[in-house]
């Protein structure tokens, strides 16, 4: 894989708010409660004072008189007031799927061998994020991290409405989950989900969910940006990524995770996940990311039938090429994938990709720089490691059989490949 260079922002998971016990208040909130602590201590150690009265006030000359201005032309608002309407229908019909998950975990301490398990935290529950209906019956679409170490679960809905629920699969490789909950509030619907590929950059993004724990909170701005993608979970073999990642400016912070990326149309384009921080900060600086609808739609319906998700894998760590690593290192190419590590027993292993044997340090690592190159997947052009993880995320599922367009000692060779699940 290619080697990480450490930047001076990092990326959060936005989804585990944490119990308003067990953080510190907001440093507005901080300041209003020390003034007005100060006040109450002023007023307990010291008696009420007889005010004094005030003197006679000398007479002001009376001001010129100031005439009303005229109210705005309305027509100059017109197009804002559309937005207004379309926010606030967005908002109507959406909210009531959009719901508070509340986690209780169990304490975690070191118990010696045959202590009883420790009961549930007495107290209430220790994290928070967000979650939408999926449908009418009782599922509901929310964040791996968000649900991961949950012992109990309870949904918040936006009338106030709480119900137990119970976690139904999990798939960390996307981070998604789905929990369900045995009856709904009248009146609630579910989410539609749109196609994410269609999503462009500079269309409007909504998102709704409960940041802070405040509850149901909408959220403007636009896409900024596709195809990104997240770090993922790590296995014994390597890191996986999240690809295929929808970028917005649409303010997300803690507690917004699991909640709905919207369309203008009200319609579900991803699931809210992780926001871009400074090293130190936790909160939202203008870049936040969603999980696509595309991938949502393959992975919740499995998720409900069984549990879990089967992503394709290839079995192979790679080294995106530029100009300069080309010229470096003496590729012939100056774009497309180069083939580090193949994992034995793997699809690409069975299908004889090839890692070179000159190793030549990059970045503090020694990375083999003689062997095949990735330049197209079944005939699209493969640019990054972003490129080839995505186009399998998207096009493939496991059992597939894939072409790999490789270079191979400076000759161009079709490969095939049978993909199998992610180990």
């Amino acid at each position: 894989m290619r080697p990480v260079f450490l930047l001076l922002t990092t990326l959060a998971l936005v989804g585990c708010s944490v119990a308003p016990a067990a953080t510190g208040p907001e440093p507005t909130i901080a300041a209003i409660q020390t003034e007005v602590a100060a006040m109450q201590a002023s007023a307990t150690s010291a008696p009420f004072a007889t005010p004094t009265p005030r003197g006679p006030q000398p007479t002001d000359a009376p001001l010129p008189s100031i005439p009303t201005p005229l109210p705005l032309d309305p027509a100059l608002g017109s197009a804002l007031r559309t937005q207004e309407q379309l926010l606030t229908a967005i908002y109507e019909r959406a909210s009531p799927a959009v719901v508070s998950i509340e986690v209780v975990s169990a304490p975690s301490a070191d118990l010696p061998e045959g202590h009883p398990p420790l009961g549930m935290f007495p107290d209430g529950p220790s994290s928070q994020g967000s979650g939408f209906l999926y449908d009418d019956q009782g599922y509901i679409v929310t964040n791996n991290h968000v649900v991961a170490d949950a012992d109990t679960l309870q949904v918040r809905f936006y009338d106030g409405t709480t119900s137990m629920a119970r976690l139904i699969g999990t798939d960390p490789d996307s981070d998604l989950a789905v929990i369900k909950v045995a009856e709904l509030p009248p009146g609630v619907a579910p989410l539609v989900l749109a196609d994410s590929r269609g999503v462009a950059v500079g269309q409007m993004a909504v998102a709704i969910g409960n940041p802070f724990g405040e509850q149901n909170t909408l959220t403007v701005g636009v896409i900024s940006g596709l195809g990104r993608s997240l770090t993922g979970p790590s296995r014994e073999i390597g890191r996986f990524s999240i690809p295929n990642i929808i970028q917005t400016d649409a303010a997300i912070n803690p507690g917004n995770s699991g909640g709905p990326l919207l369309n203008i149309n009200g319609e579900v384009i991803g699931v809210n996940t992780a926001i871009a921080v400074s090293l130190g900060n936790s909160t939202f600086e203008g870049v936040g990311y969603a999980v696509p609808s595309a991938t949502l739609s393959k992975v919740v319906p499995a998720l409900i039938s069984t549990g879990r998700y089967d992503h394709p894998w290839m079995g192979i760590s790679m080294f995106a090429l530029d100009s300069l690593t080309a010229q470096r290192f003496g590729i012939a190419s100056t774009k497309g994938v180069l083939i580090t590590s193949v994992q034995p027993n793997s699809p690409a292993s069975r299908a004889g990709l090839l890692v070179g044997e000159r190793l030549e340090r990059y970045n503090g690592s020694q990375i083999p720089v003689d062997g095949d190159v990735i330049l197209a997947i079944g005939g699209k052009p493969v640019a990054s490691n972003d490129d080839l993880v995505g186009y399998l995320d998207a096009d493939y599922q496991v059992g597939d059989t894939i072409t790999l367009t490789i270079m191979r000692a400076s000759q161009l060779l079709d490969v095939q490949l049978v993909l199998d699940p992610r180990p």
